[in-house]
This record gives structure tokens, sequence and C-alpha cells, in this order.
């Protein structure tokens, strides 16, 4: 299976049918492919070549939407990082990566240029902006595509084990995990997805969260596969997103809680705008009972969850299912089968809380040059994921608390250690422990509790500036400072941030 070949076919049987739409731009397959192909040969010229990774730096964009078809055409693998991350945990990435060319934006140039000394990998003609032709040491996008032609690439073999994509789970220290996708995972994206969400060539799908995360795949492959038309927005705007399902009649959208709850509070939020809408799908973070229930009284029979790990467990609950199984995360996706396991890897039997544990057709080779991590996630073909939960009597499955510690917040994954590491280095602070609290507008948010090293020789508020000017990242900010006397341990005298965590969500009907 390769994914790259789906341009070229959309191109020669749908070719007058809308593919993209991106702010002003409207563009057919047949537009869409030789765009696509113009990149491909650009990076051809450039050098590029089977298995060489490309990153990306990139708010949403055209150019990184061609580049993820352009880069499946020459068999190369994309590596999408958050425009957000800054300093030694972009370096970290881009080097564990082994990347060799980056694209970006003229706005990121102040943060990469300080990094090029310590990218031995990266050769000085392969960094490239989309946005300024004027810029030393950076290549031009437009320039190389102009000058590119719009045919096919050359033809390169790939198989169904060879990468398309690179996509880190772990935050911006310590040791990354590069979860790898192929191009036989992307290819049943395309089909399991397009099937549990009843996508066809003639529907409207819309994207305004981020491409860069692993959620936008869940209808970017289904669009392409079936050459159904899809909308791109550079940003979410509750209103903007509201007018423009009304305007092109979108069918599909997959959103995180956050943004959801933002529409939710909207006065333009109504089944009239909306009534176009075939699924309003979440992903990404846990959805509050309140906010399901408000969005199934104004627009019912749309709602999807998604509930699933990068690594490639996912279950869906289904639009038809949300009536009976309200609170449930869904069931396994076709070809998937799921367990729950207690601590010896023994099944558990119905409504007994176990880890969640599954294997099929979407999960990852490996995590890139992790043996040891892959091994510890993916145990006799099957992956743990982590997280509690347990399956009902009819097989649907309901979260019950993240066995890690990883916060999600507006659907990024946080990882407390990382922000640990930095909050330590302050010479004030004897111990940190970062977790999350509930956050009406991202679901979570992380509270750093730290004990001084003397008494009232600096104020929470204080603290907090310090650590938020010091993160890698603008999703590792905290939201709050708790100074504490001492953390709740147990005999062992591990810190029992469970502990701490049940103050902030005990009036929560939900504990995730």
């Amino acid at each position: 299976m390769n994914i790259g070949l789906l341009p070229a076919r959309n191109a020669r049987y749908r070719p007058n049918h809308l593919a993209v739409v991106f702010k002003d731009q409207r563009l057919t397959f047949l537009e869409f492919n030789k765009r696509v192909n113009r990149w491909a040969n650009a990076l051809v010229k450039m050098g590029v070549k089977k298995g060489d990774k490309v990153a990306t730096i990139l708010p949403n964009c055209l150019e990184l939407l061609e580049t993820y078809w352009a880069v499946a055409k020459v068999g190369a693998v994309v590596v999408p990082l958050s425009n957000l991350l800054r300093g030694k945990g972009l370096t970290t990435l881009l080097n564990d990566s082994d990347t060799e060319l980056i694209l970006t934006n003229k706005t990121f140039v102040e943060h990469l240029d300080p990094l090029r000394p310590d990218l031995p990998k990266m050769k000085a003609d392969r960094f490239v902006l989309v946005d300024d032709p004027n810029v030393n040491g950076y290549q031009y996008y437009h320039s190389l595509v102009s000058y590119a032609s719009d045919n096919e690439p050359p033809y390169v073999e790939i198989n169904d084990d060879d990468p398309y994509n690179i996509i880190y789970s772990s935050g911006t220290t310590g040791l990354p995990k590069g979860i790898v996708h192929t191009h036989y995972i992307r290819a049943n994206y395309c089909m399991l997805f397009s099937a549990s969400y009843r996508i066809l060539p003639e529907s409207v799908i819309m994207h305004a969260g981020s491409l860069v995360f692993n959620g936008a795949f869940l209808t970017l492959m289904p669009a392409m596969f079936l050459g159904a038309t899809y909308i791109l927005m550079d940003h979410f705007d509750a209103e903007l997103t509201i007018e423009t399902i009304k305007k092109e009649k979108v069918t599909h959208i997959k959103m995180v809680p956050s943004q959801i709850v933002a529409m939710l509070n909207s006065p333009n939020f109504n089944f009239e705008n909306l009534k176009s809408l075939e699924m309003l799908g979440t992903v990404g973070a846990p959805f509050h009972k309140e906010h399901r229930e408000k969005l199934t009284s104004i627009v019912p029979n749309v709602f999807y969850e998604l509930y699933g790990l990068t690594e490639g467990f996912i279950v869906v609950l289904d639009r038809t299912h949300y009536a009976t199984k309200p609170m449930s995360v869904g069931v396994p996706l076709p070809f998937y089968e799921m367990r729950i396991v207690d601590e010896n890897g023994k099944d558990l039997p119905p409504n007994e809380v176990g880890e969640i544990v599954g294997r099929g057709p979407l999960m990852m080779p490996h995590y890139y040059k992790r043996p040891d991590v892959t091994a510890q996630a993916i145990k006799d073909g099957w992956l743990y994921s982590g997280d509690m939960g347990y399956a009902d009597e009819d097989g649907f499955l309901f979260l019950v608390d993240r066995k890690k510690d990883m916060i999600i917040s507006g659907g990024v994954n946080v990882y407390p250690r990382d922000i640990e590491e930095v909050i330590v280095q302050h010479p004030g602070v004897r111990e940190a422990a970062v977790f999350g609290i509930p956050d009406e507008k991202w679901g979570e948010t992380p509270l750093a509790a730290v004990i001084l090293r003397e008494k009232e020789t600096i104020s929470a508020s204080e603290l907090k500036k310090w650590i938020n000017e010091h993160v890698e990242a603008r999703y590792q900010q905290v939201g709050d400072v708790a100074i504490m006397d001492d953390f709740p341990r147990s005999t062992a005298g591990k810190t029992l941030k469970r502990v701490m965590r049940d103050e902030y969500w005990k009036n929560k009907q939900e504990k995730i």
C-alpha cells in the first residue's frame, strides 16, 4: 500500500472535484496534485530520497498539506513538529529523528537559527521558508516549486512496511519517543475511519485543529482516499468555524473538547447553522458529561467519540450508540481486539477495572530507534495503553483513570516530568510534583506543587512566572503553583500525586 498514489488517482478520476479549501484558495484535485508534484520534484532535485526525514515546523497552511502528500510520493518520511517547541527540546527531536530538511516560516527563524550548530545532519541548503524569499540561509518554497515540473515525480517503490511519518509523543526533555506510522498503517486510516465515520466521496470535511497532531489524520486520510472535499482552517475560531460549517455545508469535523466547548458557548451554535453535519467527533481529551448532553440536545445524532493512542489502539463511540452508552468511549475498530488485564496481565471479567490493552492494524511497528521502550509498550503483540478502564457486559469501553501521569490539555499531551525537571532547577525549590487539574477551557491544565528549600523565600506567583518563562513549550506552562510543607507519600517514600490531584477533582463527575 502506497498512500502517495492517492492524489494522482483523484486527479485522474475526479479532476474537477473540489479537493482543498484554504482561506480564499479553492483547488480541484487536478490543481492540488500538480502543486504536490512540483514540491515532490523540488525535493528530489534537492537530493531528498526514500527514507530521508523532512521536518515541518509550521502552523496550518497549504504548504504543510502539500508536504504531507509530496513526501509520500517520493518515499521520504515526514516529521511534523509543533511550532510551540523551542530550544533544547526542538534540537533533541530534530536530531533524534535524523531530520535532513526543515520547512518552516519566517516567524520561526529567530528560534531556529541559534540551533544550527547543534544540528549536525542538516546541510546549509536544507532550510526552507514558505513565506519569505529574502532571509539569508533559507531557500524559498515558492521559488523551488516554480522551477519544478508538475508531472509525477520519478517512481519510487514503496512497500507496506516503509515508514511514512514519525510523530513524537514525548515532551521536550529526556528521551523522546517517535511513533512510526507506515504506509500500511496510514492506508488503514483511510479505510477504517471512512467506514467508522460514514464518510463518502460527496462528504465535505473540515479541520480546524492543528495538522501537526495525529488527530488530524483521522479525517485527512479518508478525504484523500475517497476524493472528498477537505477544508483546512488556518486557526480555530468558534464563530468562524460555525460560519464555515453553514456556508460550506460541512458534513464531518473532528475536534478536541476545548474547541467544542468554545462553540457551545457561542450564541450561533444552533441546529439551523449546523444542520449539514453528519459527524461532530471529539478526540484527544476527556469530554465531560454536561458538554455531551448540551451538544447532543442541540445537534442530535452527530456525536462520535474516539479514544485511542497514537501508538495505534483505537475505540470509537458511534453516533447510534450514544443514547444507550452515553459515557462510554466506544468499541474497538474492525479487525481490533481489546482486553482488560490486571497487574499480572490476566484477563478480567466485565465491569472490573484494569489496564486497557489491544492490538490491530493501526499499531505502530516501534518507537523510532527505541527498542527499549517499544518492548515496554508492546508485549506479545499487544499494545499496553497505561490507561485504566473496564468493559461492560456488551463490550463497550469505559475509561476510569490514567495509569500514567500524562496531562491532556486541549488535546495536547503534556508530560509532568518535563516540567518538573525545569522547576527543580530553580535554586529555591527542593521538590516538585506536577499534575493536571480541571480547566473549563482546556479540560486539564498543569499545576505545580513545590516544596521550597527555605520557607517564604519566593511566592507562588513569582515561581509561576519563573517556571513559565523557562519551560521549552508554551503548552507546558503551569496554571498555578501550590507551595507545600511536604507531599503525601507512600510507605516506600514515593510521592502520591493522585492524593494531591484528587482534592481538585473531588467535585467532578469524571476523574480523568
